[in-house]
């Protein structure tokens, strides 16, 4: 296959591109800068070093978007949680990272997505007052952003037969119509980190998964490949250190505090048809929600929680039965028929990688990210959220280049499109379904070509789903999948509901044996 590095080309990702240049690093292992952590903190910091010209190696010892970074509300949030409690500057920040990825650099994976609180009998005035309040400071965060209403309408107050349409299984008794406001959502955030990969490939950085970075300091590490055994000596003038939740295992200076997210997985028509983000009231708290969102795949997801989560860190974490009952009993309260242990289909949870503060519960310590420089020189950034990853890579990638007085450009990823943006005009004229240019923005025609050459790609990878073994093959040629769980977890998300992943499983593994 073809594969062209240059910076207006999407490179391809694979096992085969993986092998010669883990090669290339073992004969030329001095480099400009080393990024730890595939998610996309990390992912963002590579494209950001690499798209300045430094010579940029990012390793992950799992799959890309292996962490947290895949375990999100899936949701670009513009901050406005955050003026409660009076952080203006990080809620400001949020709406203009919002607005970049809507606008410029992801627009082919993120959207706008209307919520709806639903005025019912268990909402007072005074919650329904605080709420619309919310909603017009959120209009202003919006327009000091510069994200026009073209793209993100005003709030504004919505009838009852809007309500329903909406969202069709809230209770009809005593709704008095609903209070609307409009937020961005991600397709998919793992896909978005595949994105940044890619596009950090395309300017020349080397992105390397299944490669754990040991005996890290803050001019190198020694990095094993976690498939062969074999290590090398990587020496770097600058080590950035975006491992997530496991950062203070890189850096054992810092101190985190995770707490953990989790979310339920549903058919959509338990939903009936939602195509809002249903906005609920935690009982008995201020400013406090829960959210049921439409997603891709004939699915709702609905979250979150926010709990402390002490303890060593999990590759993958559960969901505990409190936090499911939690969020089962939330929803209800503004349901017709209540839904059941029976109804949910799956369930994830993600660590947050937040930073311990003194006496603060989980849910009020800072989302402010902080980039903070060990006495080996080694460069850590933690905090923050997916929204604001490219603003928490620009930080990061500052404070490496002057700790270690690097010649780099300036920052450029605020007006750089990543691999597979495609908008307006130029999207509506792609020869693919609609489903595809969502997934792959303008990569879509490339995976309906692999069909017309192979039509054994043309069907779904199990009876009853959407996803194309084209798309498979194309994770594994194009994306960095190199076995069934980056496929069926990662690349798609059929690995969310546990059934899905069952019927799914044998396509998958055939189509790794295929590509060898």
């Amino acid at each position: 296959m073809a594969e062209n590095p240059s910076p207006t080309a999407a490179p391809a990702l694979n096992a085969r591109r993986r092998r010669r240049e883990l090669a290339v690093l073992g004969d030329h292992p001095t480099i400009d800068l080393l990024v730890i952590g595939g998610g996309v903190t990390g992912a963002g910091v590579a494209l950001d070093a690499a798209a300045r010209g430094l010579r940029t190696v990012l390793v992950e010892r799992h799959d890309l978007a292996h962490g947290t970074s895949r375990w999100s509300s899936k949701l670009v949030h513009g901050g406005l949680r955050y003026l409660a409690s009076g952080r203006i500057g990080i809620a400001h920040e949020s709406a203009v990272e919002r607005g970049i990825l809507l606008r410029r650099t992801a627009p082919h994976l993120v959207r706008p997505l209307p919520q709806l609180v639903p005025l019912l009998p268990g909402i007072g005035l005074s919650t329904r007052s605080l709420i619309r309040a919310g909603f017009l400071a959120g209009d202003a965060l919006r327009v000091g952003a510069g994200t026009p209403a073209a793209l993100l309408p005003r709030s504004r107050r919505v009838t009852r037969a809007e309500a329903l349409r909406l969202a069709p299984t809230v209770r009809q008794h005593g709704l008095r119509g609903g209070l609307q406001a409009w937020d961005g959502q991600l397709v998919d955030d793992a896909r978005l980190v595949v994105a940044l990969a890619r596009t950090a490939a395309a300017h020349g950085a080397t992105v390397l998964t299944r490669v754990a970075a040991e005996q890290v300091g803050g001019a190198g590490a020694v990095l094993r490949d976690t498939l062969t055994g074999e290590s090398l000596e990587v020496h770097a003038a600058a080590v950035v250190n975006a491992a997530g939740v496991w950062a203070d295992q890189v850096d054992p200076s810092i101190e985190l505090r995770p707490s953990r997210g989790t979310h339920l997985v549903f058919d959509a028509a338990a939903f009936g048809g939602l195509t809002a983000a249903l906005t609920v009231p935690v009982p008995g708290t201020v400013g406090r929600f829960i959210f049921a969102l439409p997603a891709p795949h004939g699915r709702v997801y609905l979250g979150l929680t926010d709990e402390d989560a002490p303890g060593p860190v999990p590759d993958e974490p559960r969901p505990t039965g409190t936090e499911i009952d939690f969020l089962l009993d939330t929803v209800n309260t503004v349901l017709r028929i209540p839904l059941t242990h029976t109804d949910i289909r799956g369930s994830y949870a993600g660590l947050r990688p937040l930073l311990r503060t003194a006496g603060d519960s989980t849910a009020d310590i800072s989302r402010q990210h902080a980039v903070l420089t060990a006495p080996s020189g080694l460069v850590t950034v933690v905090g923050g959220k997916l929204t604001t990853y490219r603003k928490m890579a620009q930080d990061a990638v500052d404070a490496a280049v002057a700790r270690a007085h690097l010649s780099a450009g300036p920052c450029r990823t605020r007006n750089l499109p990543l691999v597979g943006t495609v908008a307006g005009a130029a999207r509506d004229r792609l020869a693919a379904p609609q489903l595809l240019i969502e997934r792959y923005g303008a990569d879509a025609p490339a995976v309906v070509a692999l069909t017309a050459a192979d039509p054994d790609l043309a069907v779904p990878v199990a009876p009853g789903a959407d996803v194309l073994a084209a798309e498979f093959r194309w994770s594994l040629e194009q994306e960095g999948a190199l076995d069934a769980g980056d496929l069926l977890d990662r690349r798609t998300r059929i690995g969310l509901v546990p059934a899905d992943r069952a019927a799914a499983l044998a396509a998958a593994e055939a189509a790794v044996a295929a590509a060898g």
